[in-house]
């Protein structure tokens, strides 16, 4: 693979974020031919990669693609043959706590290659580490250096299999001539993340954002992502070297990080703000999210198998968004000759320009009424409920309390409190009439009697609606008779339980429960409505019911659809 003469690298996992950068910048350096290696079956290039470097490069031959999974030894070994320097950065998803994949992956994976680089005689393996292989998730580290040992336990299944991976690559130094070292750089970011700053973006759309989990005080470390392949770069530069600075720089791991640690919180409003959201500002104890995050996490692992995201909600991310989690770099500058190459505040900027597409003002606006005003009619009670008539509401409330003085609290029924109301309205209209035109040079304005009738047009449109909503009744009980539409089953069921847990309770308790809560619940849903749909949706995940494993479940003896 390549001339007899060429110098080849392996960068495994060569289509992630950070490896993206790194190879990149080896082709700009123009040490090494450098071999791109990913699960893929073939590489597929961004618009701005094909008329940049990487392309350049595959169509003159100074760069190849190989497909190859790490599991799979031979592919391992064909993908390293005739390498001069192995940059091991391949790794699963961290946010899935799945230890048979992290397992098979960074320890089994990682095994593959130090067996391929001892025996096809590659002199130089760098592997890409994390600096969560030293943290327990229950004590934050500030300022931590090489010096911390591997804890007992681990935040996450990834930390764990990444600190075994990282031991056998140490251990694998001097064998067979092969030279490594471990780099562990520091909370990732930059232009090409498909993780944080999305994941921020989104929780900012669903008004998640506004929250800071902790005091918002933790100190964190982050890197951006041109630092972490100059530090690769680094790395392998040093164990190239001639003498002691070689044997110096191998058999160790380095803390990589931007020198420049800054809160937690204030890195993610940095990034908010310059997108246009708001910065977070609400905060929530970390002992209080942590039950909500266990029982996020014990739902995916039931719903995974029939489609369910990822949650962002996981104990071990609580941890991490609550703790200190800063490093000590002096080791990598005074062994690897490591130092920033991008400061954060301009890799920020950079960052926040490369995201302009996930800007707020590029939000969608929706036009007509929200779901919230249409549930309530679009009429009076609308305007009093979501607060769009402020006097109107508050004239009702006033309204209310009198009602529940005079009538509710005493311990009246419904329909003799109704018919209280009734007497006393009647009383008044009839005073009312009987006033004269003028009161002590006050005019007094008569209610017209047009007020007491209804049009034709009202009588009409009211008709009509009583008819559609009849024919969209019946149409939602056809519906529901085929036993197909669960949503709409689950709809109409939880409005029937309302209505039957409404109409059981006494008089008293509907107006100190249930009226409030309208009143706070169709206002909030009128606001964030989007938010609430999709925690509703991740909640009672109804659409997935549809599928046919997911019917098995429910039903065992219900035989599926041929087609199914």
């Amino acid at each position: 693979m390549g001339g007899p003469h060429e110098r080849w690298c392996v960068v495994t996992g060569g289509r992630g974020f950070a490896a993206r950068h790194l190879v990149d910048m080896l082709i700009r350096y123009e040490i090494y031919s450098v071999r791109v290696t990913d699960l893929a079956p073939d590489i597929k290039l961004e618009h701005y990669e094909e008329r940049g470097n990487l392309g350049q490069a595959l169509r003159l031959g100074r760069a190849q693609y190989v497909s190859m999974d790490l599991c799979d030894k031979s592919q391992v070994f064909k993908a390293c043959e005739g390498a001069e320097v192995v940059f091991h950065m391949a790794a699963p998803d961290s946010s899935i706590n799945n230890y048979k994949l992290h397992y098979s992956v960074n320890v089994q994976g990682t095994k593959n290659v130090i067996e391929a680089c001892t025996k096809l005689n590659v002199k130089r393996l760098i592997y890409t580490s994390s600096p969560s292989v030293v943290f327990d998730g229950i004590h934050g580290i500030y300022n931590g250096d090489e010096s911390l040992p591997y804890p007992s336990k681990h935040n996450d299944s990834y930390s764990e299999t990444k600190a075994e991976a990282e031991a056998l690559v140490i251990k694998a130094n001097g064998v067979n001539g092969l030279l490594t070292c471990c780099i562990r750089p520091s909370s990732i970011f930059g232009p090409g993340d498909k993780l944080l700053v999305p994941s921020l973006v989104a929780a900012a759309r669903a008004g998640k954002s506004k929250f800071i989990i902790g005091n918002g005080l933790n100190m964190y470390d982050f890197t951006y992502v041109e630092n972490v392949a100059h530090a690769h770069v680094c790395a392998e530069r040093a164990l190239a070297s001639d003498g002691s600075a070689s044997k110096k720089a191998a058999g160790e791991a380095y803390f990589i990080t931007n020198m420049e640690p800054i809160k937690f919180w204030e890195f993610m409003s940095l990034i908010l703000v310059g997108l246009g959201y708001e910065r977070p500002r609400i905060k929530i104890p970390a002992y209080v999210m942590m039950p909500i995050a266990h029982i996020v996490e014990r739902i995916y692992k039931v719903l995974a198998p029939y489609g369910m995201k990822v949650p962002q909600l996981t104990p071990s991310r609580i941890r991490l968004l609550s703790c200190n989690r800063t490093f000590n770099s002096a080791k990598a500058n005074d062994r690897l000759g490591y130092s920033p190459i991008v400061t954060l505040q301009e890799g920020l900027k950079r960052t926040i320009e490369s995201y302009s597409n996930l800007r707020a003002e590029l939000l969608p606006r929706k036009e007509g009424p929200s779901k919230a005003a249409m549930y309530l009619g679009n009429g009076i009670v609308g305007d009093i409920l979501l607060w769009r008539n402020t006097r109107l509401a508050w004239t009702a409330i006033l309204g209310l309390v009198l009602f529940y003085i005079n009538y509710v609290l005493p311990g009246s029924t419904m329909i003799t409190a109704i018919s209280k109301v009734l007497i006393w309205a009647s009383i008044a209209l009839f005073l009312h009439g009987k006033l004269p035109d003028s009161v002590m040079g006050y005019s007094v304005e008569k209610i017209p009697e047009s007020k007491f009738k209804i049009s034709e047009e009202t009588i009409r449109r009211t008709a009509l609606s009583v008819a559609s909503s009849w024919n969209s009744a019946v149409d939602n009980l056809k519906s529901i008779s085929s036993g197909n539409d669960w949503m709409l089953f689950f709809k109409m069921a939880l409005s029937l339980f309302i209505v039957s847990w409404i109409g059981s309770m006494p008089l008293q308790s509907f107006f100190i429960k249930v009226l409030p809560f309208a009143f706070v619940v169709f206002y909030i849903y009128d606001k964030y409505e989007d938010e609430v749909d999709r925690i509703l949706e991740k909640v009672f995940p109804v659409q997935r019911l549809s599928n046919p494993e997911v019917l098995r479940l429910l039903n065992p003896f219900k035989p599926l659809d041929k087609h199914d």
